[in-house]
């Protein structure tokens, strides 16, 4: 665990968080002067390294076009209408980091983007040296061999099925931003009470403030609650670099959506509420594409014309990410900017163990 926990304080400082400070700026080679719009000062304070005591907790911010007033998220229920259709992600976190220990000696630490065959992943990997194809890597009293690397993962062979052995040795793949070790508490709290089908490697986690009693209360006002799976990728925490947004390359996710979710988004009478920018980007990937199942590399970014969502639940983002970049297509930039100073300034939490939004679409 101690190797572990060392290697993620590297990627910590690899994203520019500043251990007690601001997080602010960074990656400032960038000098696209529209990338300063997504720029933002944040006490490290406010980012939350635990969540709320009770998942319902979580303030809840309503984000009107002019206005915003602060909720708690139990409350959400009083924000939704018979007419409504809630679209969640049912995906599930598995324990995807892995810490090892290369066959020359050093650490290594592993990150599964994907499960390529039921013994075979692609993986991020953080060694001094990079791996080498067939070399091996002991982890507990198993060993794994480097098959290969392809741009930017490796392909892993595993001694028993993947999953099985995530489940034995894997630990909750915590955000760089959260400063601790995982614990027991976050393979619970680290995932939604709706996640079902295994695949990803960070949380949809606006779908993490719903308890089992405030979404049996949303369907007893007569909304309807329908999933759509996308495994969210590492490529969620990745901030834009270089040229600037015109050149950033979206990582690939995979979603499905059931004919069931489809028919029910289409019929809706009311609003398309999306818990998450992973629901966004799955619906708003198919309804272009006409393919409900499949990778979607959609970057939704300012101009960005929505046709299926009308309303998004979702929590408070890094700067220059592009799920900030895809609120601020939602609500306007301008809008977006007073809403994330309103919150610092009212102590809301930040990140993926923080408070939320409800934001109505703007046309912008």
């Amino acid at each position: 665990m101690s190797k572990l926990y060392a290697l993620r304080g590297a990627l910590i400082r690899g994203y520019g968080l500043r251990p007690n400070g601001v997080l602010g700026d960074f990656f400032l080679n960038d000098s696209q002067d529209t990338m300063t719009d997504f720029n933002y000062e944040l006490p490290t304070s406010l980012i939350a390294q635990r969540p709320a005591i009770q998942r319902t907790d979580s303030r809840l911010m309503v984000v009107g076009p002019e206005t915003q007033r602060d909720m708690f998220f139990r409350d959400v229920v009083k924000l939704v209408e018979p007419s409504d259709v809630l679209v969640v992600n049912d995906t599930k976190v598995i324990k995807a980091r892995i810490a090892g220990i290369k066959d020359t000696g050093g650490a290594v630490e592993l990150l599964i983007e994907r499960i390529k065959e039921p013994t075979i992943a692609l993986c991020h990997a953080r060694a001094s040296k990079p791996l080498k194809a067939g070399r091996a890597i002991h982890v507990d009293d198993k060993t794994l061999e480097v098959l290969g690397r392809g741009e930017e993962l490796y392909e892993i062979k595993f001694p028993i099925d993947v999953f099985d052995f995530l489940e034995q040795h894997g630990h909750v793949p915590l955000p760089p931003y959260i400063g601790r070790a995982d614990d027991a508490d976050d393979e619970e709290r680290y995932q939604t009470v709706y996640g079902v089908t295994p695949g990803a490697i960070a949380a949809p986690t606006a779908g993490m403030h719903f308890d089992l009693a405030l979404l049996e209360a949303i369907r007893e006002r007569g909304v309807e609650i329908v999933p759509v799976t996308l495994h969210v990728g590492a490529g969620t925490f990745q901030p834009i670099r270089g040229d600037g947004m015109n050149h950033h390359q979206m990582h690939a996710e995979r979603y499905r959506i059931s004919p069931r979710s489809r028919q029910a988004i289409e019929q809706c009478r009311g609003r398309v509420i999306a818990v998450g920018t992973t629901v966004v980007r799955a619906l708003e990937s198919a309804s272009r594409t006409g393919n409900d199942c499949g990778e979607t590399r959609l970057f939704i970014r300012p101009g960005f014309r929505f046709q299926r969502v009308d309303a998004l639940i979702t929590n408070f983002h890094l700067p220059r990410s592009t799920l900030l970049m895809l609120v601020s297509a939602f609500i306007g930039i301008s809008r977006m900017r007073q809403v994330y100073a309103a919150a610092v300034e009212r102590g809301y939490r930040f990140y993926s163990y923080g408070d939320a939004m409800f934001c109505e679409r703007t046309n912008v």
